[in-house]
């Protein structure tokens, strides 16, 4: 068993400062002078511009090995396809497999050049009984459509009791006769 060291008899004692008056202006002296210091900022100029201390960091730097935590495949999972640069998945692709688009059975067709009515009912221009003549902008204006659309066609929905003189793209048949009879008219108005 080994002895505690003893301490050596000509080992001098390091004397402690004592916190006095002195010590205190000294402290008091460095921290005016450092906020001073703190308070100088230097002018902006172009030759001194740059951002902020931790606002940009170097680019993570992929593939250097595998002591780098990001070697062999880069942070892209595995090897495959989806690895490479440049790969763009095709809409609607199922790895393969007959997509569904192809699956299903199809009938028919959309007619693109088709005219789209925005229609008007017939009972609806018993609001605009104050009026004589209805244009498909007085219809717009007062909120009973809310786009033109190819245009403008009333239908024969509820009863009409005023005399208007109704302009519109195109009237069905029990439309027409409800005008004609309520004592009005029936303009088609051609493009």
């Amino acid at each position: 068993m080994s002895a505690a060291p003893e301490k050596s008899k000509g080992a001098k004692k390091t004397p402690t400062k004592k916190a006095g008056a002195g010590a205190k202006s000294t402290a008091g002296k460095k921290t005016t002078a450092a906020k001073k210091k703190a308070l100088t900022v230097p002018e902006l100029e172009l030759h001194n511009l740059k951002p902020p201390k931790g606002a940009t960091r170097s680019k993570r730097r992929l593939g250097m090995g595998p002591g780098s935590g990001r070697g062999k495949t880069a942070g892209r999972g595995h090897k495959g396809q989806k690895s490479r640069s440049g790969y763009s998945q095709r809409r609607g692709f199922e790895g393969g497999q007959m997509p569904l688009y192809r699956r299903v059975p199809k009938r028919g067709f959309t007619n693109i050049f088709r005219s789209e009515y925005s229609e008007v009912n017939v009972g609806r221009l018993a609001a605009l009984a104050g009026e004589k003549e209805v244009t498909p902008e007085l219809l717009l204006k007062r909120g009973l459509i809310k786009k033109l659309k190819s245009g403008i066609k009333i239908l024969g929905h509820g009863e009409i009791k005023d005399a208007l003189t109704v302009k519109a793209h195109a009237f069905s048949a029990a439309a027409q006769k409800k005008i004609e009879a309520a004592g009005g008219k029936a303009e088609v108005i051609t493009k």
